[in-house]
């Protein structure tokens, strides 16, 4: 069919993007600065332009044509017309092939070269000359997806707050060496989707993945021409296609599968988003997307010089969310993910920069009022990386009530305490206790804080223990890159050993930062491979290392990387049998009118409170805290119509007694006691993993070894046997 033939109505404005309704395609596509935009129809393997057809209306900046012609499976894309004025801020360019910010799939690679530049490379004045080459043919091309899809009635998960034990796991990596996954799904959603996968999170026992980003991303230039990948995937081409590579069949409804799969196993997913910034850049990157399409809507430009870019990522520019068609391009992205992928929650990347108005962060600006009151998020798990490069960046336990955040503090004064830092206790208290002085605020839980000791970014577990300083180098970057501070103890010995006695040390520290993490108070989360020793070399920024250096082992565990698993398992079980370790309110050490027990008491090891010259004591070293557990609940109450909390459990106080001694000493603890409980019971002893389960009498000495975590469990008597 020539162009001539092709029928083109005037279509509607909305929705934006390419939407199929039974009979023809509408395409529509937003842009106030535009003087004209064409549609470009593709062949079906993407190589050749077929059709181009400008659209015929403009309604409200919307530009829009009906295709009756036209069926899904369609690959297209954008040429956008209009004025060349970089010191304006307007880099219109029609000779580049620019992506749908609306298109549902992605399909073909992405090559690089210079044409894909608005601007000549190389010439005088750069980025304000014009470069006219065309680079369709190494432009993903856009696909027209039917979105008709019937969810059947299972119902989603909706685990509480404080019930959600979080893991973080990159979808390829995850599977690319997992054996028992068939090798042409190894690295993809139908990978993470298989049985082996499932049963190793069910077994484990979390109740969320956040998956590291999986909308199609973009691999830069120069990690490129070294034969490097994005691996991580923060460099954002689409906000609603997934990335290409991790559907193995090609399908959307892969994707779907997965989820449904997960929801089965009664584990939730949340997608780790990042809606800061484009992978475009600053002012010298490609023109691919928005820039081409509206650069002063989609983007914030410095002040008096919109030449520039803002740049509050470090990625080269930032989303400007205080634009209403940019808010709409958000908002509608992530009700696609809850409502057509069923996804239950988010974690925003650089979160502070969504939230500024005219410069500094806003917790009532128009990106968080949005997703207040938007009916398909409001149940959705919202969880902010409250951080980014902007002055005043820096917004830990200031974003709205609802939220939860990655709580750097908990990772940094954990790590610190183990590694025998004097003078940690204090504040170890505080994170163990559920960060009460950053969070209490707003009426918000305990849950808020997301707590963990590693993340994709940084040591894994393994290598916290094993190395003081990161080693980067394969990431071709002269060791330059990733943080120079990562608050880790090599235990004597930079990197591999065959000394028994180090291993043995790292062993046992692995162990204790696992058992902190698993029975603090907050959202727990627990970075993938960290529960069997995954190591990545040192490496503390492999965002480039898509091959064995970033990929979970699942073959070469050793004796105490299985040990470390299943104590991982016992953690995990404890946490959600026992509501002690995930309470709804804050413990401050208050005393409960009807039973008489205070939720909380810290202890020295003479059994007496500690006071204040032992708080300010900086050569203490070791901490003991006596956890009581919620009251048996009046059965007359419960959780709020819709809340995602979770009412205090219908139990009788239980008691717990932590013992974390992170000296290279012993320290000989009197066990406390009162008229409800006069003795414990061991549960575990990072010292000994194989010590049996003794009672122990109130006023008898426990030793709690150099370097270990002690938990008992109280008992009404010395006659009870052990549960």
């Amino acid at each position: 069919m020539s162009a001539s033939d092709l029928r083109v109505e005037p279509g509607l404005p909305h929705p934006l993007g390419a939407s199929w309704d039974g009979r023809g395609v509408n395409f529509a596509l937003f842009s106030e600065d535009a003087e004209r935009v064409e549609l470009c129809l593709f062949d079906a393997r993407g190589r050749r332009e077929i059709h181009r057809i400008a659209l015929p209306e403009r309604s409200e900046d919307v530009w829009h044509g009906f295709l009756p012609d036209v069926r899904p499976e369609q690959l297209y894309g954008y040429r956008v017309h209009g004025p060349y004025d970089p010191r304006n801020g307007l880099r219109f360019n029609p000779h580049k092939l620019l992506l749908d910010p609306y298109a549902r799939q992605l399909v073909g690679p992405f090559r690089w070269s210079d044409a894909h530049f608005g601007y000549r490379i190389g010439h005088a004045q750069a980025d304000l000359s014009f470069d006219r080459r065309n680079d369709a043919r190494g432009v993903p091309k856009c696909r027209v997806v039917e979105l008709a899809h019937t969810w059947d009635d299972a119902p989603r998960p909706r685990t509480p707050w404080n019930r959600s034990v979080l893991y973080e796991l990159h979808v390829r990596g995850f599977t690319m060496r997992m054996p028992e996954v068939p090798e042409a799904l190894r690295g993809t959603f139908a990978g993470l989707g298989t049985e082996a996968s499932i049963r190793h999170l069910r077994t484990l026992g979390v109740t969320a993945v956040e998956l590291l980003p999986i909308h199609a991303n973009l691999t830069e230039r120069p990690l490129a021409e070294r034969g490097l990948r994005n691996y991580w995937g923060y460099n954002t081409l689409s906000f609603f296609a997934p990335e290409p590579s991790y559907l193995a069949s090609g399908r959307i409804a892969e994707l779907r599968t997965l989820v449904r799969h997960l929801h089965d196993a009664g584990i939730e997913v949340v997608l780790d988003v990042v809606y800061n910034h484009s992978a475009e850049g600053n002012e010298l990157g490609p023109t691919l997307c928005f820039r081409g399409i509206d650069n002063r809507a989609y983007y914030r430009l410095v002040d008096g010089d919109p030449r520039y870019y803002v740049d509050y990522t470090g990625c080269g520019n930032t989303l400007d969310l205080r634009h209403p068609r940019v808010i709409q391009l958000v908002a509608s992205s992530l009700r696609y993910w809850v409502e057509q992928i069923h996804v239950d929650g988010f974690r925003f990347d650089l979160a502070p920069a969504l939230g500024r108005e005219s410069h500094d962060f806003d917790v009532g600006s128009g990106f968080f009022d949005v997703l207040r009151q938007d009916p398909a998020l409001a149940r959705t798990k919202l969880i902010a990386e409250p951080w980014d490069l902007g002055d005043g960046g820096y917004q830990l336990g200031h974003f709205p009530s609802g939220w939860a955040e990655w709580n750097d503090r908990y990772r940094d004064v954990v790590r610190r305490f183990w590694r025998g830092d004097g003078g940690m206790v204090g504040e170890l208290a505080s994170r163990i206790a559920g960060s009460s002085d950053v969070f209490e605020q707003r009426h918000r839980h305990p849950w808020a804080s997301v707590d963990y000791v590693t993340a994709h970014d940084g040591f894994t577990l393994a290598d916290l223990v094993r190395y003081e300083r990161k080693h980067n180098e394969a990431n071709g970057e002269d060791n330059r890159d990733g943080h120079g501070d990562e608050s880790s103890w090599n235990c004597g010995v930079e990197g591999e050993t065959d000394d028994p006695a180090i291993r043995t040390l790292r062993a046992r520290q692995q162990r204790n930062l696992l058992a902190t993490l698993l029975l603090s108070q907050g959202t727990p989360m627990v970075c993938a491979g960290d529960e069997m020793g995954r190591t990545q070399g040192g490496n503390n920024n492999a965002y480039c290392q898509d091959n064995e250096l970033g990929w979970i082992d699942w073959e070469g565990r050793t004796a105490e990387d299985r040990a470390l698993l299943e104590l991982a398992r016992r953690l995990i079980a404890m946490r959600l049998e026992h509501p002690a370790f995930r309470r709804t309110r804050f413990l401050h050490g208050a005393t409960d009118d009807a039973t008489g027990t205070r939720d909380v008491r810290w202890l020295r090891p003479d059994a007496k409170e500690l006071d204040d010259s032992d708080w300010r004591d900086a050569a203490l070293r070791s901490l003991a805290l006596w956890l009581s557990g919620p009251p048996r609940s009046d059965p007359r109450s419960g959780p709020e119509v819709g809340s995602t909390e979770e009412s205090e459990d219908a139990t009788p106080c239980e008691d717990f007694l932590l013992l974390l001694n992170a000296g290279s000493e012993a320290v000989h603890y009197r066990m406390p006691g009162d008229d409800r409980v006069g003795a414990w019971c061991l549960v575990f002893d990072t010292a000994d993993v194989q010590a049996s389960p003794a009672l122990r009498q109130a006023g008898e000495s426990l030793p709690v070894a150099a370097h270990a975590f002690v938990c008992l469990e109280g008992r009404p008597s010395a006659g009870k046997a052990p549960r």
